[in-house]
């Protein structure tokens, strides 16, 4: 005891005030400064309280003065309670006094109720102390109006007892409802009675009235909310506390204050909290000033309860709340109380229906819901309720009896509603026939108002006014209503059956009225759904207005509920058939009326039931349609309920789910019923009993604990079809779980348990998996985020090993899952002997079952794992073991690699994060060695990874082992390779991010050969110096395997690769921008090419000399690969000068280096240094590609490409004198240089030096106007140019093409070259001097009328044919006489004249020199308009052979000239006029020149716009033309008439070669009468009769001619209607045709039948077969391609849209002149293609290839890569829609690179990604990717 204590014999106060100083220990330091100035307790180590001691003893050491003054300023300055502070002042603060105490009711009170109080302002310390005398007045005065507040409190409760009243002992029957803590992160310790072994206090539920209350250490809660809905008793509970207050009960309050916000509600003016006290609740007799300062100072002792939160109209206000004097509405007072602002310290409760809470309530409040009655609450009320025992069993055995009645009874408003109906209804009825009288809410009231009713009489007019009363409240928002709102004899009816109270408001000081209320809001929404039906007023419109769901979930909606909520379901309840009978008598309309507004309302209600709705809304549509008691709604509704039906985050009763259950009943198919976030009532599982269509049934809520899993277990064996159970978030324990466990195995179909994050302990996880063998459908069982410690995790694994239904167990933190594999009992075991036929079912189910184990994060130790390997050595074969993540160290991994072959593990062992040391890695290593079926281990400690991945292989496929960043050192590599040297299946070896260095790599290297056939070495990342990256080449001769050393020096990339496959471990994960093409180099060899690739290195001299000192020993061949370096030209001319002693390289790149200026010629110069060089590749001086020949392989053309290397006019000379040693150049690309005009023009003058034999490309230098007519100027000097092509557009392009030898005819094309009028005579006078040109093409080059004109009078030749082709946009519109006009200008004879206006196209032949008469000479030159001088313009055209329109429109002017005209050409040969448009006088006029033209050879009007007449006048035309050797017709509308005309006209065309009549509807009947005049036609070689819908008999018609056709050379039947039976026919017959060259005849349904023929008869010269889309299969197409196989004359194959698959054709002799194969939409796959590649190389001259839309995948494109090269020829390859990936569109850019001549590969919709499908087309822009098709590119260097 301390020596003070002692000496003053107060103990108990002393040691108060050191705990009240020792919470405030700063203003302690404070007062003994100011007192004891020289008091140092800074270097003294005490804890608080001896602190707080020792500066009390110093103060009480310095006097009594100043201990005297110290005590004042405690308690003017802290906040000392009024008990303590007058034991103080009486003790310590005067000499005279002796202590005065309080009564003994509040001395009593608990310690921990003294230390609250009301802070006071500071006072400085020398202040006095109030007058004694006042503070015992103030503690009289409150004592007096404590003692009338009490009193008053009991007077109120017994004028409730006294008032009108019914038979029953209501004011005796009071039952607590069910309370359950709400919120979780309120300030109660709701574990406290978990702790104290309270098994109630578990899940907060059962609590009692004065748990609400009791004091807990820490701070006491000061604000609760009590939520409940309506009829759950919240004011009645308010009442009762204030009555058991009244009553002493609840002593630990000195005041209670009871608040109905709907009675503040009325009051319109501000108030003080004084005023909301004393005014409005009960004012004080005297002082009231003294009265509320006492309060304030006890206000620990204070509770306000405030009934009916939600109705509160106010807005909170936003002002803060500070002293009594404040004043504002009821509802900020309120929010004032709440945060402590008004009479800080009180105790504050509020009641409200569930909802959004108002914002003025502080975060902190405690929530408790109120759940009503639960069984044996309701009986407990029973008994209380009836007195009479007999009475009592009765109405006891009536509720057991009906489930209905007790859901009901779960709700105390209705249990009290349903115990007054069973009291009037069983003295009359017999036992269960009571009962069915109740079967709903509504008809529960419906009786209690008959049986309140005296005598049975029903009042209507008065229940009818009651229930308007009720209405326009519920409507206005009011409960309450005054003297004036309802007649005084519905007051006397209302209040002499019960149904209203009335009682006192307090308006004000001395105001007060009378009000009066329903007795429940539910009544009253019964009285107004009562009024809406049998009121006249009413209509069935408005009835159906009413009929709608309020949405629950207020959370989120709307801040309180409506009044209204409940109207729906009376309204639902009285359109029962059941109520038809009492609202009959309550209306004055007859019962046709009543049952028309009943049926709107089951009508409304229909429409909802048919709707998807929320949560809360379905199931305020339960209790409506459960009201109705319609079978056939409720079924409707149970229908239209969606699959997975959902509630979120609003309570749910017994009633509500009762209420759903009764719905579900209805429905036929499954439904998953998701609880999330919802507050529950604990017995509420009690409801789904016997629910069988519940399959998925979870819960996920902090709400549930053991009261509602024991009431869930009881549930869920009766719900038949429940699979899947879940139960979340919960405050289960061992009890609860203990009844799951029970109840679980009686769920004969539950495949999926989830009771994840339940904080269940170790042995409640044991108990539940213990029952796993009797879940026999069971699937998943899901225990994640519950408490188990590492012993019980060893358990639950040997229950997994033993239990042979579980396939996977996955610990990691918090998760916890069993996965499992029912098994299944066959009927056979069901019916023999379950000990034989169970064992040997057993015994093959443990034979074939995997297990999958994974204990990560586990904490696992070397005991452990001792553990664990002995109970997975028991058990079966396993799929996966990971234990990452646990505390294994050397010693654990070890045991683990040693038991893995032992363990029969197929799939991965991961040991990953375990403190695997350097040491550890070769104990794991020497472990694994021997094992057979390991497939890859990766270990990296600084990734902290070591996974071993096991599956069944054979020993070619080997293994891989990854040893990366494990900080291996050259000491370690003895022993490392000693380690690896055990294992014959090593094939990947990865040592990268080690710390090897060069002494190391060096080592590694001698010692490779020991370490068997592996296919790849990755050293990456170990301090490589460049000199031993280099000297690593060497291993290309000692070690047999290695063939590939890829090499990133900057990334210390360093990769040695055997074949292929290996090429993927390259840790870069993207293409190379020029790829190696290692896999294509020496196709049809034997040997095997090696490649070199170094990346991101400075290269010098010496460098560059000893890499090709180190490969000149390497065998050949040999690719050499440089790239992302910088490369001078002391180098590069170092490295070209070695390159010439490595006989053996093949390749050499240089890509992505920067190369000096005088690059091109050092490789210019290559070419005669170097004769082996094939190819020399310079792009930008960036990127270098040369290509050798090997020394067999024989000498031909060289190609040089010198693109983007800024060449000007000053190179061109030294780079020609290079290139003329060349002797043997074919290609040369000098594109996108900087020549301009004088570079080309110096080049041009050296052109004939420089021998070329192939192309000259100098597209993008800057050319103009200039450029093309120096080359035109030029042509003269250059007698080998064959072909020279200029475009000056925004693609500009400028090509030469040279022949081996002069040749006569040269092409010349100039396009977009905007000459202008300047320019013609210098391109004439260029033209005049190129006498070898045969063909002028002028493409858009700005050439008007006038310039044209002058360009053909000034061109002049001596002798010869020039064809001139003019491309300008006028011409459309020039119209065919001023064409003609202008050709007739030309100094030359006008040979042949084609006019395109649709192609804006004209084209004449002239020919040199011209023969005309001189008149005619005279006025051409002239210049006189030809248009009148028709005279003139029939002479000049007297030799034109040929007249070809196409796409013009004939004017009547044209048409009447072609009259005029076309008997005068007696040369004309040759007329075509097609795709036109001519009037009906223009016909006759053109048929009537062309029935002069008797010396016609071909005649075409194919495809014009012609009618009828006009046909037939064309026919007339056709009369006595027996030289035409061709007719072309088609598109011509031949009928019955027409076709006869022509047959006629045919059978005298003995000399026709070629008919052409496609598209004409000609059908078998036409093709009989065509075959019958083609018979005179010996001479026919071309017959195309496509689109004509010729049948199997036209066919054979046109068959039984084919005989007398020996010429024939080409037969078109394609898109008929020809079957098998014609095709044969007309195939068989085509054997008389010996020179048939084309047969097409595609788009018919041939078959195989054709096929077959067609193969057994091949023409023997055929060149063009086309069978698309005939229904082909693999039998015919495979005979076909074995016929065609070595066929001499084939060109092109087209066998598309036909069903293939394995029948592809195989050309194992090839067809040397195929140009063209089309097999696309073939259903070609990779299995198929590789034949079919092979055979393309036997091919030499294919060009296209088309394989779209089939099923090739990057096989396919390996294959195609790897001939691409060999295929000098093609120009295109189509892949559009196959199964092609970025890897093999990759292989196809790679084949590119090896030179090959291809335009385009199109590879449009196949699975690359838009990314990597840019990176490979800006690597070669001939990979096309587009939808569209691009451009042909034009290789570079072809």
């Amino acid at each position: 005891m301390d020596p003070i204590s002692l000496q003053l014999g107060t103990k108990n106060l002393w040691s108060w005030l050191v705990r009240l100083l020792s919470k405030d220990p700063e203003w302690l330091n404070d007062k003994v400064k100011f007192f004891v100035p020289t008091m140092d307790l800074g270097s003294r180590n005490l804890d608080l309280t001896e602190r707080v001691i020792l500066q009390l003893r110093e103060l009480h050491n310095q006097g009594q003065a100043t201990w005297q003054k110290f005590i004042h300023c405690v308690c003017m300055e802290l906040e000392v309670p009024l008990e303590q502070e007058v034991l103080l002042l009486s003790i310590w603060g005067h000499e005279d006094e002796c202590p005065s105490h309080l009564e003994a009711g509040e001395e009593n009170q608990p310690e921990s109720q003294l230390h609250h109080g009301l802070k006071r302002p500071h006072q400085s310390c020398g202040s006095s102390p109030r007058p004694k005398q006042c503070r015992k007045q103030q503690r009289d005065l409150a004592k007096r109006y404590l003692q009338l507040l009490r009193t008053s409190a009991q007077q109120r409760h017994g004028s409730e007892l006294s008032g009108p009243g019914h038979p029953l002992a209501f004011h005796q029957a009071y039952v607590p409802p069910i309370l359950q803590w709400g919120r979780a992160t309120a300030p109660f310790d709701t574990q406290e009675g978990l702790i104290m072994g309270n098994p109630k206090a578990e899940d907060g539920t059962d609590m009692s009235i004065q748990d609400l209350f009791k004091a807990r250490a820490g701070k006491d809660p000061k604000v609760m909310v009590l939520l409940g809905k309506a009829g759950m008793g919240k004011t009645t509970l308010a009442h009762r506390l204030r009555q058991q207050w009244a009553h002493g009960q609840l002593d630990r309050f000195q005041a209670l204050f009871l608040f109905e916000f709907r009675q503040l509600n009325l009051i319109t003016q501000f108030l003080t909290l004084p005023q909301l006290l004393f005014d409005l609740y009960l004012s004080p007799e005297e002082g009231p000033h003294a009265v509320f300062q006492y309060l304030k100072e006890n206000a620990n002792g204070v509770l306000l309860i405030f009934d009916g939160l939600e109705e509160a109209l106010d807005p909170c206000s936003s002002k803060e709340t500070v002293g009594p004097e404040f004043s504002g509405p009821a509802l900020t007072l309120f929010s004032g109380l709440c945060h402590g602002t008004l009479l800080p310290g009180c105790w504050v409760m509020a009641t409200s229906r569930p909802g959004k809470l108002p914002a003025c309530l502080p975060t902190e409040a405690a929530t408790v819901h109120m759940w009503g009655f639960d069984g044996p609450r309701v009986e407990e009320y029973v008994g209380r309720l009836f007195s009479d025992q007999p009475c009592q069993e009765a109405v006891l055995a009536e509720l057991r009896a009906s489930r209905h009645l007790r859901s009901m009874c779960a709700v105390p408003a209705l249990c009290r509603v349903a115990c007054l109906c069973l009291y009037h209804l069983l003295p009359g009825n017999s036992p269960g026939q009571s009962a069915a009288l109740l079967p709903t809410v509504t008809q529960n009231y419906v009786q209690m108002v008959l049986a309140l009713s005296p005598r049975g009489y029903l009042d209507a007019e008065s229940l009818l006014g009651l229930g308007e009363v009720a209405l326009s409240g519920l409507e206005a928002g009011s409960v309450i209503f005054f003297a004036k709102d309802i007649a005084p004899s519905m007051r006397a009816f209302g209040a002499a059956l019960g149904l209203l109270t009335s009682f006192c408001i307090r308006m004000g000081p001395g105001r007060q009225e009378n009000g009066y209320a329903f007795t429940h809001l539910s009544l009253q929404a019964f009285f107004a759904a009562l009024h809406l039906m049998a009121s006249p007023k009413v209509d069935k419109d408005k009835l159906a207005h009413y009929v709608t769901l309020n949405s629950r979930w207020l959370l989120r909606t709307k801040a309180k509920p409506g009044l209204l909520d409940h109207v729906p379901t009376f309204l639902a309840g009285l359109a029962s058939s059941a109520c038809h009978s009492f609202l009959s008598h309550l209306t004055p309309r007859d019962e046709v009326w009543v049952g028309a507004k009943q049926a709107a309302v089951i009508q409304a209600l229909r429409k909802l039931a048919t709707r998807r709705h929320t949560g809360p809304k379905v199931i305020e549509l339960c209790h409506c349609v459960g009201e109705t008691q319609e079978p056939e709604l409720a079924g409707l509704m149970a229908q239209s309920l969606p699959y997975q039906l959902p509630f979120h985050n609003f309570p749910l009763t017994y009633a509500d789910l009762a209420a759903l259950t009764n719905i579900l009943r209805h429905r036929d198919a499954p439904i998953h019923l998701d609880f999330e976030g919802c507050p529950l009532e604990p017995h509420c599982p009690e409801a789904l009993a016997s629910c069988g269509k519940v399959e998925n049934l979870s819960f996920k809520s902090r709400k549930c604990g053991d009261a509602f899993a024991e009431a869930l277990s009881g549930s869920l064996p009766t719900m038949e079809s429940l699979k899947k159970l879940g139960l979340a978030g919960s405050k289960i324990t061992a009890r609860g779980i203990n009844h799951l466990v029970q109840a679980l195995p009686l769920c004969p179909h539950l495949e999926e348990v989830s009771f994840q994050d339940n904080q269940l302990k170790d042995q409640e996880v044991l108990n539940i998996v213990k029952v796993l063998p009797r879940l026999l459908r069971l699937r998943k069982l899901d225990l994640s985020r519950n408490d188990v410690s590492k012993w019980t995790l060893l358990s639950l694994t040997k229950m997994a090993v033993t239990c042979s239904t579980v396939r996977m167990l996955q610990a990691r933190k918090a998760d916890l899952i069993f996965l499992l594999s029912p098994r299944v009992e066959t009927a056979t075991e069901l019916r023999g002997d379950p000990d034989l036929q169970g064992n040997a079912s057993r015994k093959k189910e443990a034979e074939s079952r995997s297990l999958a184990l994974r204990l990560q994060n586990c904490q696992l130790t070397v005991p452990d794992v001792k553990i664990l390997i002995a109970q997975l050595r028991e058990g079966p074969h396993l799929d996966e073991v990971d234990l990452s993540g646990n505390q294994l160290e050397d010693e654990g991994c070890r045991l683990m690699a040693e038991a893995a072959t032992q363990l029969h593990i197929a799939g991965k062992l991961d040991l990953s994060d375990n403190g695997l040391s350097v040491a550890g890695v070769h104990c794991v290593l020497s472990a694994v060695s021997t094992c057979r079926t390991l497939a890859d281990l990766h270990i990296s400690l600084m990734h902290k990874t070591v996974v071993l991945t096991f599956a069944p292989k054979t020993e070619e496929q080997g293994t891989q082992e990854r040893l990366t960043h494990c900080g291996l050192r050259a000491e370690h590599l003895e022993q490392l390779c000693t380690a690896l040297g055990g294992s014959c299946h090593l094939r990947h070896l990865d040592l990268s991010g080690n710390a090897l260095g060069d002494e190391g790599a060096a080592q590694l290297a001698q010692r490779l050969p020991g370490l068997g056939a592996l296919q790849s070495l990755n050293l990456s990342e170990n301090g490589l110096s460049l000199d031993t990256v280099i000297s690593l080449a060497q291993c290309f001769s000692t070690v047999q395997w290695a063939l590939h050393l890829d090499i990133r020096f900057e990334s210390q990339l360093v990769i040695l690769k055997g074949d292929r496959r290996a090429r993927d471990l390259s840790a870069s994960g993207s293409w190379p921008e020029f790829p190696a093409g290692a896999q294509f180099s020496g196709f049809g060899r034997c040997c095997i090419s090696r490649s070199f690739c170094l990346r991101e290195c400075q290269l010098e001299p010496p460098s560059l000399t000893h890499l090709c000192e180190t490969l000149e020993k390497c065998p050949g061949p040999l690719e050499i690969m440089l790239s992302h370096g910088v490369l001078s030209e002391q180098s590069l001319d170092a490295l070209l000068g070695h390159l010439p002693r490595l006989p053996q390289l093949k390749l050499l790149q240089l890509s992505q280096m920067r190369l000096s200026p005088r690059s091109p010629f050092l490789l210019a110069d290559f070419f005669s240094v170097c004769p082996r060089v094939q190819k020399v590749d310079l792009r930008s001086l960036h990127h270098v590609t040369l290509h050798f020949r090997s020394n067999e392989e024989q000498k031909g053309g060289c190609c040089g490409t010198f693109t983007g290397c800024s060449l000007s006019q000053e190179h061109v000379e030294p780079l020609c004198k290079l290139l003329q040693k060349c002797e043997d150049l074919s290609q040369l690309d000098l594109s996108a240089n900087q020549l301009g005009d004088d570079g080309l023009r110096c080049l041009l003058g050296c052109l004939p030096q420089v021998p070329i034999s192939s192309s000259l490309d100098l597209s993008h230098n800057g050319l103009s106007q200039e450029g093309a007519l120096c080359l035109v100027e030029a042509l003269p000097s250059c007698p080998r140019v064959r072909e020279a092509s200029v475009s000056l557009g925004s693609q500009q392009s400028f090509w030469i093409h040279f022949s081996q030898q002069e040749e006569a005819g040269k092409t010349l094309r100039l396009s977009e070259c905007s000459f202008g009028p300047e320019h013609v005579p210098r391109l004439a006078n260029g033209l005049s001097q190129a006498r070898q040109l045969t063909q002028l093409t002028l493409t858009q080059s700005c050439l008007g009328l006038e310039d044209l004109t002058v360009l053909l009078s000034l061109v002049r030749w001596p002798k010869g044919l020039l064809s001139v082709r003019v491309e300008e946009p006028w011409i459309d519109r020039a119209g065919v006489l001023t064409l003609l006009s202008v050709c007739a200008q030309a100094s030359g004879t006008v040979t042949e004249i084609s006019i395109s206006e649709m192609q804006q196209q004209l084209c004449i032949q002239l020919e040199f020199p011209r023969q005309e008469n001189p008149e005619a000479a005279a006025l051409r030159l002239a210049h006189c308009d030809l248009k009148t001088h028709h005279s003139l313009l029939m002479e000049t055209y007297a030799g034109l052979q040929q007249l070809s329109l196409s796409q013009v429109n004939l004017c009547d002017a044209d048409s009447m000239l072609l009259q005029s005209l076309l008997p005068a050409l007696s040369e004309l040969k040759k007329f075509r006029l097609t795709s036109s448009c001519v009037c009906p006088e223009g016909l006759a006029h053109l048929a009537s020149g062309l029935s002069h033209c008797h010396h016609l050879e071909e005649l075409d009007l194919s495809n014009n716009q012609l009618i009828k007449e006009g046909t037939k006048v064309l026919m007339g035309a056709l009369e006595g033309k027996c030289s035409l050797k061709r007719l072309d017709l088609s598109h011509f509308p031949l009928v019955g008439c027409t076709l006869s005309v022509l047959t006629q006209g045919l059978s005298h065309m003995t000399l026709l070669q070629s008919l052409c009549l496609s598209r004409n509807d000609i059908g078998d009947v036409g093709c009989y009468h065509l075959s019958e005049a083609l018979r005179a036609a010996t001479s026919l070689e071309e017959l195309g009769l496509s689109h004509n819908q010729i049948g199997d008999t036209g066919a054979q018609h046109l068959a039984a001619i084919l005989s007398g056709l020996p010429e024939l050379r080409k037969i078109d039947l394609s898109a008929n209607g020809i079957g098998p039976a014609g095709g044969v026919r007309l195939v068989e017959s085509l054997a008389f045709c010996k020179h048939l060259e084309e047969l097409v005849l595609g788009c018919n349904a041939l078959g195989d039948p054709t096929a077959l023929a067609l193969a057994h008869g091949l023409p023997e010269h055929l060149r063009v077969l086309h069978l698309p889309s005939s229904r082909l299969g693999p039998e015919g197409t495979l005979r076909l391609g074995q016929a065609l196989d070595g066929c001499a004359h084939v060109e092109e194959i087209s066998l598309a849209e036909n069903s293939l698959a394995g029948g592809v054709p195989h050309f194992r002799q090839g067809l040397p002149l195929l140009r063209h194969i089309d097999l696309a939409s073939c259903e070609i796959d990779d299995q198929t293609a590789k034949p079919l590649t092979a055979g393309f190389v036997l091919c030499p001259a294919l060009e296209e290839i088309l394989l779209s839309w089939n099923l090739l995948g990057d096989e396919a494109a390996a294959e195609l890569a790897r001939v691409l090269p060999r295929m000098g020829r093609l120009k295109r390859v189509d892949l559009e829609k196959n199964r092609i990936t970025a890897h093999g569109a990759g292989l196809l850019a790679e084949g590119l690179a090896q030179g090959s001549g291809i335009h385009v590969i199109r590879l449009w919709n196949n699975p690359i990604p838009t990314d990597m499908a840019k990176r490979l087309q800006s690597q070669d822009p001939r990979l096309d990717f587009a939808f569209f098709h691009n451009q042909p590119q034009t290789p570079r260097g072809t």
